[in-house]
């Protein structure tokens, strides 16, 4: 629900890979920005309205995006796919954070436009490792990517994982993904995807650094 560019964008891509795909709003205007080469069904309407959204084939989809420019047009469209339409997997993107937050708890997963922009600028700003590259709706998780610390080369990820408190999920290695088993030994130029504890970060920055050490 939502043909301006990022629905234009998500729709185009998720045609390009197979899925049958309809893309609903109340400009019809808004669907030149598709392309000629979309195939999939557009649908002039109101988003969050039952008629339009059954046209749109709502009660038989596996997934339902809403990103117009409106936040109530997209928690309410969310709510009825999910609701009415027994919708399984509903997103809606949400410009401000203290509702983002709101229907995250009530169950609609959001994409909070405005504060992960922000985010993503931040993160380029500061220094690396400084701020995490993810964290849960609840705060208390975080991703952090780090380049392998020098007092961690040779060592396995393991005994890592023992003396810092976190769990490595995956390396990135000379360009490629590598799945991080306990006997996987941290080389030169990793760079290590961490999940960890909120409260824990400061103290597993210090292990990371000194290697384990006491400090």
């Amino acid at each position: 629900m939502g043909c301006g560019r990022v629905g234009s964008s998500l729709a185009r891509n998720l045609s390009a890979r197979g899925h049958s795909t309809a893309v609903i709003d109340s400009n019809p205007e808004a669907f030149r920005r598709l392309g000629p080469d979309f195939g999939g069904l557009t649908v002039a309407g109101m988003g969050f309205d039952r008629e339009v959204l059954r046209r749109a084939g709502t009660d038989r989809a596996d997934a339902f995006a809403a990103v117009s420019s409106g936040d109530n047009s997209n928690i309410i469209s969310a709510r009825v796919a999910r609701e009415q339409f027994a919708v399984r997997n509903v997103v809606a993107r949400i410009y401000d954070a203290g509702r983002a937050e709101v229907y995250e708890r009530l169950g609609i997963p959001t994409v909070a436009t405005v504060p992960w922009a922000a985010d993503q600028v931040l993160r380029r700003l500061l220094p690396a490792g400084s701020e995490p590259a993810w964290r849960d709706p609840s705060g208390q998780l975080r991703l952090d990517a780090v380049y392998a610390p020098v007092s961690w080369i040779g060592r396995t990820v393991s005994a890592l994982e023992a003396a810092a408190g976190v769990r490595v999920a995956f390396v990135t290695r000379h360009g490629a993904g590598v799945l991080a088993r306990g006997d996987l030994v941290v080389q030169e130029g990793d760079h290590l995807s961490l999940f960890l504890r909120e409260d824990d970060a400061e103290a597993v920055h210090r292990v990371l650094q000194h290697g384990g050490e006491a400090v």
